[in-house]
C-alpha cells in the first residue's frame, strides 16, 4: 500500500495590526495547506476557520461582484477572491491592507473618506424636470445606454484608490472611483446635473487632481478605465470654463 502524499502547502504572510493594542503593524506566518482552485480569499478564510479566528478581513460575494475582499497581494492591489493561490507558488504571499487608507483593523480600512467623496459627485440621475409614475418609463436607446455603460460596472472594490499615486500625495483628491461614477451619469441620456457637479469637478481636488498615471485603469477589475472617464471630465471641465457649456460625448475609452 503507497502512502498518501502529504498536502501541499503554502506560506500567508498576514499584516497584523490593532490599533487599539498595538503600536505598529507586524507580520504573521500561516502555512496554508492548498489546492489549484483555492482563491487567496479561501486561504484566508482557512486560517480564520482553523488557525487563527482573530484575523480580521472584509468579504462577501466570492464571485469579483461586491468588491469588499479589496486588499494588498505581494504589493498589487487585487479582490482576493479573484487571485490564486497557485500563481504565487512557491510563496509567500504576503496580504496587507490597501494602500492610501487608514487601517480599522487588520486588512480592513476605514473608508469613509471614499464615501464622502462618492457622496460629493452625486451618483444619482438629476433630471431637468421630476418624473412621476404617470409619465411612464424614461426610456434610452442602445446607443444611448452604450456611452455610460462601462462605467456603471464600478463595484467600489477602491482597488483604484489603493494603486493611484495622487491619493497618496493628496489625500483630499476626489479619486478615480468617484469621478468615474459621476461621468457615468453625466454621459446618460436622462441626466441633466452637470451644473451640479460643475463645482466639485472644477476644484482643485476634482478632475484636475489627476496627473493621467493611468494605474487606476490598469488595476480595475471590471475595466472600468477610470483614467479615460476623467480625462473625459476635463474637457468638460474646460467647456464650462470657457462658458461653452457643452458636454463632450464619451470616446471608446473604457476597457
Amino acid at each position: 500500500m503507497t502512502a498518501q502524499a502529504s498536502p501541499r502547502t503554502i506560506r500567508i504572510e498576514a499584516m497584523r495590526y490593532n490599533p487599539e493594542t498595538d503600536k505598529e503593524p507586524s507580520w504573521k506566518s500561516y502555512d496554508v495547506p492548498f489546492r489549484d482552485d483555492m482563491s487567496v480569499l479561501q486561504g484566508l478564510q482557512y486560517i480564520k476557520d482553523h488557525l487563527d479566528g482573530s484575523l480580521t478581513f472584509r468579504w462577501s460575494c466570492r464571485m469579483a461582484i461586491c468588491g469588499s475582499c479589496g486588499m494588498m497581494i505581494n504589493d498589487t492591489p487585487q479582490l482576493a477572491c479573484h487571485a490564486f493561490l497557485r500563481d504565487y507558488m512557491p510563496g509567500p504571499v504576503r496580504i496587507e491592507a490597501l494602500d492610501n487608507f487608514p487601517v480599522i483593523r487588520d486588512l480592513v480600512i476605514d473608508q469613509t473618506s471614499f464615501l464622502n467623496k462618492l457622496e460629493a459627485v452625486k451618483p444619482w440621475l438629476i433630471p431637468k424636470t421630476q418624473r412621476t409614475p404617470a409619465d411612464g418609463p424614461n426610456r434610452q436607446t442602445p446607443e444611448q445606454m452604450q456611452k455610460y455603460h462601462a462605467y456603471a460596472q464600478c463595484i467600489n472594490c477602491l482597488l483604484c484608490y489603493a494603486a493611484c499615486p495622487q491619493i497618496g500625495l493628496k489625500p483630499d483628491f476626489a479619486g478615480p472611483a468617484a469621478l468615474a461614477l459621476m461621468h457615468r451619469y453625466n454621459a446618460d441620456s436622462r441626466d441633466q446635473g452637470w451644473s451640479a457637479r460643475a463645482e466639485m469637478a472644477n476644484a482643485e481636488d476634482g478632475v484636475w487632481g489627476c496627473t493621467y498615471v493611468g494605474e487606476c485603469s490598469e488595476v480595475c477589475p471590471k475595466a472600468v478605465d477610470p483614467a479615460h472617464a476623467i480625462n473625459q471630465n476635463k474637457a468638460n471641465s474646460a467647456l464650462d470654463y470657457f462658458g461653452l457649456g457643452k458636454l463632450l460625448a464619451p470616446s471608446e475609452g473604457a476597457k
